[in-house]
């Protein structure tokens, strides 16, 4: 089908700004630049932030309370922001969590990891992992149930909490209930077909994923680091069950479709949704984009049946 017309309007309006070459815009523009798309924040019952002392160094992490989850100890959604590993923070996914968190029904707690090209690969995997690691372990602290604990994230977020999976598998602790992958960039061994169908005109260019892993990456191999690509990861086997959401004119399309399929092969209870009509960074444009705000409520939806259950 074609685009929603709400996402086509934004679009044309993207589109019609002249843009230089990446390369020619500073990194701290660029991050000013990235995530411009208003949106209401969505009340909840209460947020708040805290400071986890991982190993060498602390990561912030912003709490959010759902208007209704029932008694403590409840639910909760790790959550890793999108934005190439380069952009973006818990201020810019902020109304996302606020979304998840009442409509999933469970506690979200969004986690400020550290971005490249000041730290590059794999200090955001480190943090996703280590941040996950001691929010586990730290449960009842946050009123949370140390069993029905989630892994999420959009984009680059996606690959992290996919990552921090297959980690917490390798050390079979901590336990992960569900994987919550929104647009995941989950790597891949031949460009798939939405890298040239998708690739310019739909907000992600491949210019831009190009710059992303210019500078995350420390070279050229670790694009197959199954800790960069983890549908390269050897076996994928027991990995909790997973909701996957793709976009018809996204870029990454068939990269997160690929990942469903594979973990099914794997016997992963998978569940797929591509969202015809929209494309990357939907969930960013609910704010001003209808289309957009029912894709993200279905995908909360998903999350509130499979930690609910």
């Amino acid at each position: 089908m074609p685009l929603y017309p709400d996402i086509q309007a934004i679009l044309d309006k993207i589109n019609a700004v002249p843009r230089p070459p990446l390369d020619s815009i500073s990194l701290e523009v660029f991050r000013k630049q990235a995530f411009s798309f208003p949106a209401k924040p969505m009340e909840v019952k209460e947020v708040y932030e805290r400071v986890l002392p991982l190993s060498g160094r602390d990561i912030r992490v912003r709490v959010y309370l759902p208007d209704s989850a029932g008694p403590a100890p409840r639910p909760a959604l790790i959550y890793y922001h999108g934005g190439g590993w380069v952009t973006g923070n818990i201020a810019s996914h902020d109304s996302i969590c606020r979304v998840l968190a009442n409509l999933g029904q469970c506690i979200v707690v969004s986690v400020d990891y550290r971005l490249a090209p000041e730290h590059k690969f794999p200090a955001a995997v480190h943090d996703a992992f280590d941040a996950l690691q001691w929010i586990a372990a730290h449960a009842d602290e946050f009123d949370i149930h140390p069993q029905r604990i989630a892994v999420g994230g959009d984009s680059a977020g996606g690959n992290l909490a996919a990552v921090a999976c297959v980690i917490a598998k390798e050390r079979k602790a901590p336990q992960v209930k569900y994987q919550f992958l929104i647009y995941p960039s989950t790597g891949y061994a031949e460009e798939p077909p939405s890298m040239r169908e998708n690739g310019e005109g739909y907000l992600l260019t491949r210019e831009m994923m190009n710059w992303f892993r210019k500078h995350y990456l420390n070279n050229d191999e670790e694009l197959l680091h199954p800790y960069v690509a983890p549908i390269l990861y050897s076996d994928l086997r027991g990995l909790p069950p997973a909701f996957i959401a793709t976009a018809q004119y996204d870029p990454l399309r068939d990269v997160g479709r690929a990942y469903a399929d594979k973990l099914r092969e794997n016997g992963v209870e998978v569940t797929y949704k591509n969202f015809e009509g929209l494309i990357h960074g939907f969930a960013n444009l609910h704010g001003i984009a209808p289309s957009a705000q029912k894709a993200l409520e279905f995908c909360a939806e998903q999350l509130r049946m499979a930690m609910h259950k």
